[in-house]
């Protein structure tokens, strides 16, 4: 092949490759490419700063403050009860319209990526549910033999509905329709109608309830605690000698959390515990008169006290689960010690109501 030949030759495959890199057809795949990555990344930068906002917890609140607003301002309308009905229903309405919403169900990004904030929600929904339960059982009612409040009656089974439905019918829907019938209850409380909504600041009443937070708070206790593996002895029939169980157990057991259950358990109690203590807050006002007869205040305060202490921020980007003693830390266990150093006080406080 001649030199002429050669350079014809090249100059035909560079032109070639001109065309090919300025042909509209090629300007407009490439566009596409740099569109579709532009999309891309701009899709993953706002999921992240979604992630960031809606995995703040919300802040504490004024009870009465609360209570306030929900009265329009009118003192006279915080008859006993009326601040704590008024907490329940803001911390429900504070559950579900918080930044991002409720979590829980959420079936696209970020949501369905988050864990932290949903096992929160759980445990602000447990209490709830709790407190609830407190309502229609107990305070609602003078003795046993007393009728249900409807309104009552109908808010409990709302709030136990699944935490996890995304539609026909939604959690959310089902929990707003909880706070309905609680507003209606709460209406009622303020009202001067003969024989219409009541809540009775009763020692019994209080007796009742502190039960189930005692129990509420030993589990998580020992949740909390099982992050490091343990032998436990079996103490299921300790104190009573005609017990009995359905299936045997060992008399030493091994307890330990799954790996992928410790920050779980870990948020689960934190957001418990956010919601007892504002529950808690408003029962120290509206049975102020009991715990005074009882010389309990201070008890219930010490109590609150100790559940602030589980609400101190995490530094730590992870929930670390060091050994006991060892150099890293291990936020379950510091967890499992606030928690268990107020169950050990409401322990007390329940037997100190119980006294005549």
């Amino acid at each position: 092949m001649s030199g002429f030949d050669k350079i014809a030759g090249s100059s035909k495959a560079g032109i070639d490759r001109l065309l090919y890199v300025y042909h509209p057809r090629t300007w407009r795949e490439k566009g596409l490419m740099w569109t579709a990555g532009l999309m891309l990344a701009t899709y993953v930068v706002v999921v992240g700063v979604l992630w960031f906002i809606w995995d703040n917890k919300p802040a504490p609140f004024d009870v009465r403050a609360i209570a306030l607003a929900a009265a329009n301002g009118d003192a006279n309308k915080l008859v006993p009860g009326f601040l704590t009905t008024a907490v329940v229903v803001h911390t429900a309405e504070t559950l579900l319209d918080k930044p991002g919403g409720y979590l829980s169900n959420d079936r696209t990004p970020p949501g369905v990526l988050m864990d932290n904030m949903p096992n929160w929600e759980f445990g602000v929904l447990t209490e709830l549910r709790d407190v609830v339960r407190a309502l229609r059982n107990d305070f609602a009612r003078a003795q046993t033999q007393s009728v249900e409040d409807r309104d009552l009656q109908a808010a409990e089974p709302r709030f136990n509905f699944d935490n996890n439905s995304w539609i026909l019918p939604s959690s959310e829907s089902e929990y707003r329709a909880g706070i309905a019938a609680l507003k209606s209850y709460l209406t009622r409380l303020a009202d001067d109608k003969i024989h219409d909504g009541q809540f009775f600041t009763r020692a019994d009443n209080l007796r009742d309830y502190l039960a189930t937070v005692e129990k509420r708070l030993g589990s998580y206790s020992q949740r909390l605690s099982a992050s490091v593996g343990q032998e436990r002895v079996n103490t299921n029939l300790a104190g009573d000698p005609a017990a009995h169980q359905s299936t045997t157990t060992p008399e030493l057991m091994r307890v330990q959390t799954g790996w992928l259950e410790i920050d779980d358990n870990f948020y689960e109690a934190r957001g418990y515990c956010w919601a007892l203590i504002h529950t808690l807050r408003a029962i120290e006002i509206d049975f102020r008169d009991v715990l005074v007869g009882k010389n309990a205040v201070v008890s219930l305060r010490q109590i609150i006290h100790e559940l602030e202490s589980t609400q101190q921020p995490v530094w730590s980007p992870l929930i670390l689960n060091g050994t006991g003693f060892g150099i890293v830390a291990n936020h379950s266990l510091i967890m499992a010690s606030y928690i268990s150093r107020a169950n050990a006080a409401i322990i007390d406080l329940r037997s100190l109501i119980a006294q005549g």
